[in-house]
């Protein structure tokens, strides 16, 4: 099984990919065409990423019922993030509005950016930490890009 932020946003773009391009009438038909791209993946793991996903089963076939969440996410993060900076080597300061630090949060969870290691996010602030200093400027100006 895959481990790590990257894989599971490149696992949750294949099943979007999947769910999007054809009839997919079950967990298992799912994780068979996940298999078949090399991605393997548990049941209860396939069945988080759906919901994560927003999919639900309607008729005998999934389909995503939050097709465009990301992109209202990515407009969040523009409309609520106030300042990004450095703290340390291996963190990132978001401040946001006031309540909005849990969604762009989430956001740049699921976002699969590699520099991301990890989130942690209060009512207007999220640390984000990285890997290494390197990693740590990469992201610094992909955020300072997003917020416009």
């Amino acid at each position: 099984m895959q481990n790590g932020a990257h894989h599971a946003a490149r696992r949750h773009e294949c099943i979007a990919e999947l769910i999007r391009g054809q009839s997919v009438g079950s967990q298992a038909e799912l994780g068979e065409l996940l298999a078949q791209r090399g991605i393997r993946v548990s049941q209860s793991c396939l069945s988080r990423d759906l919901s994560l996903l927003g999919a639900v089963k309607r008729g005998r076939s999934y389909t995503l019922v939050r097709p465009d969440l990301a992109e209202d996410d990515r407009q969040a993060l523009s409309a609520y993030a106030r300042s990004v900076e450095q703290a340390g080597p291996h963190l990132a300061i978001v401040r946001t509005a006031t309540g909005a630090a849990q969604r762009i949060a989430l956001f740049l969870d699921r976002s699969g950016w590699r520099e991301i290691l990890a989130t942690l996010a209060g009512d207007d602030t999220i640390f984000v930490a990285t890997r290494n200093q390197a990693e740590q400027r990469a992201l610094l100006s992909r955020l300072r890009r997003e917020m416009g």
